[in-house]
């Protein structure tokens, strides 16, 4: 372990480019508050393939919930789960506290996949979780801006981002399963 550290502190220091497996990328090392308020360490989710969505309940894209509801049912015994994060930033489509963001996705859409504390994913006061998402240090091809709300970033056992979707992308798309199903066999 000493030889890996000091290897990785050599490149830190010559500016070289940090591979995946060694920094950034691994997106589950962060702490966050569920959406009833309490610390959730991310890295439980360690072992899982993951789907991290920043949502809103007053969107256009609003109805992805019915889908990211069933792609999560149908996966979720097969080591899958999706993580929601609420996110005011596009057109305050987000404007609800978390009490009410959580009673709004329970009874309209039936989700039973973790729902965090709303966060922000852009500007000045993004999240860590999502700085260290939309960083080309971090997160290389697929970094870049949140561009809207349901935008998707697919994790796999080990933490590292392996694919992102557009926001306009359906959770339940043929590209998107495939690469689903594609994680899980791996």
């Amino acid at each position: 372990m000493k030889i890996f550290q000091i290897g990785l502190m050599a490149m830190v220091v010559l500016g070289l480019a940090i591979p995946a497996f060694a920094g950034g990328a691994q997106v589950l090392d962060h702490k966050m508050k569920d959406i009833d308020g309490n610390d959730v360490d991310l890295s439980q989710y360690k072992g899982d393939v993951v789907m991290i969505v920043n949502v809103a309940s007053n969107c256009g894209l609003t109805p992805q919930y019915e889908q990211l509801v069933e792609v999560h049912k149908k996966y979720k015994d097969q080591g899958f789960t999706i993580l929601g994060f609420p996110a005011n930033n596009f057109m305050k489509q987000e404007p609800g506290t978390d009490a009410e963001i959580k009673t709004y996705c329970s009874t309209t859409y039936g989700v039973d996949f973790p729902m965090f504390s709303k966060i922000s994913v852009k500007g000045k006061n993004k999240a860590p979780l999502y700085q260290e998402l939309t960083s080309e240090d971090t997160n290389g091809e697929f970094a870049g801006d949140i561009t809207w709300n349901f935008e998707k970033f697919l994790v796999d056992r080990e933490g590292n981002v392996v694919a992102r979707f557009a926001p306009r992308t359906k959770p339940d798309s043929a590209d998107v399963i495939a690469k689903i199903e594609e994680t899980i066999a791996k």
